[in-house]
């Protein structure tokens, strides 16, 4: 049997599905395709909230696993919408990586190094807001693109092709904001200034992870459900599941559906495990930088009943403290 793997066709798609392609076949013993599947995100222009929110990442490639052109569909676990899809479940949760956002800035200029009015760019409301509270003399630019298209906008950073100021499109920038995960599976972490702390920036739900997606028919049984297959691909599922990183993501994911928070909704989330405890920390800002609301629990319960219990928890003291006030929580 060949497992067919959904995949979006950007370079970072590519190289993170390739990588767990790769690990799906070694404990499993079958080969792997690739299926490349289109998505609005990869065609629509404009902002993540014009083209329809997170789910434009994932519907294409959810349709195809529905359809039965693939077996199974990998995601940046951030752009899964946190509702259910019918029919598909989440079978593995591969273990995560590097949680944080990083500055790429000209010079490698950190951030308390950059100038007033420099200009740094980013396509997240999340980022935006954080960089605001941190730096309010700074210009924020919204961008799109790709990794490279977006880092090709600061001048001077390693493995830039271009040097040309083009406003809009290359070099025109101060610096650009974007996630350690993405920048490491591509191998551009030269192009790293800084390290953004959480303290400074927290990432947003499943920043870091993986989601890999199959017919419910086909995953792993989950804890209290008769649903799923004991079959070679659901093994192999298996083996790839981390159960810290269900854990963290699944409190983070609870923390956004009790929010109602659309992707557009400047929400920061982080949650991990230490020793016998999980920990969950999450922010929600003004867009404009001018007011947030931060706060942090833990539990004791290790299962994803105690991790979404964690979530709700912390969503409603974030609510209780006004979080509805001062960000459009339903932005999308």
């Amino acid at each position: 049997m060949t497992v067919r793997i959904g995949t979006r066709a950007s370079k970072l798609a590519l190289t993170q599905t390739q990588q767990t392609a790769d690990q799906l076949a070694a404990v499993g013993g079958f080969p792997v395709e690739l299926v490349h599947i289109r998505t609005d995100g990869d065609v629509l222009t404009g902002s993540l909230s014009q083209m329809g929110g997170t789910g434009v990442f994932v519907a294409a490639l959810r349709d195809a696993l529905l359809r039965n052109e693939c077996d199974v569909a990998i995601h940046s676990l951030k752009d899964l919408p946190t509702g259910a899809a019918v029919g598909l479940s989440l079978a593995a949760t591969p273990r995560r990586v590097d949680v944080r956002d990083v500055l790429c800035a000209r010079d490698g200029l950190k951030l308390a190094d950059l100038p007033a009015g420099a200009r740094v760019g980013t396509g997240s409301p999340r980022r935006a807001a954080q960089l605001r509270t941190a730096r309010p003399d700074l210009e924020i630019v919204d961008i799109r693109g790709n990794v490279d298209t977006r880092l090709g906008r600061v001048p001077g950073l390693p493995g830039n092709t271009v040097s040309d100021v083009v406003p809009g499109k290359s070099c025109d920038l101060d610096a650009v904001v974007l996630a350690a995960a993405g920048l490491e599976r591509i191998s551009r972490l030269d192009t790293v200034s800084e390290f953004l702390e959480t303290d400074v920036m927290l990432p947003a739900a499943g920043q870091g992870a993986l989601a890999i997606e199959c017919r419910t028919s086909d995953a792993p049984p989950r804890p209290g459900s008769a649903e799923g297959s004991k079959e070679v691909l659901a093994q192999a599922l298996a083996a790839l599941d981390d159960p810290d990183t269900r854990l963290a993501v699944t409190a983070e994911r609870a923390l956004l559906a009790r929010l109602e928070a659309g992707c557009a909704a400047p929400v920061g989330a982080y949650a991990y495990r230490k020793g016998s405890l999980l920990h969950l920390e999450a922010a929600v800002c003004a867009v404009d930088g001018t007011a947030s609301v931060r706060d942090k629990r833990a539990t004791d319960g290790l299962t994803e009943v105690g991790a979404t219990l964690l979530g709700i928890e912390l969503a409603e003291a974030l609510l209780a403290a006004g979080a509805a006030d001062i960000a459009d929580l339903q932005a999308s």
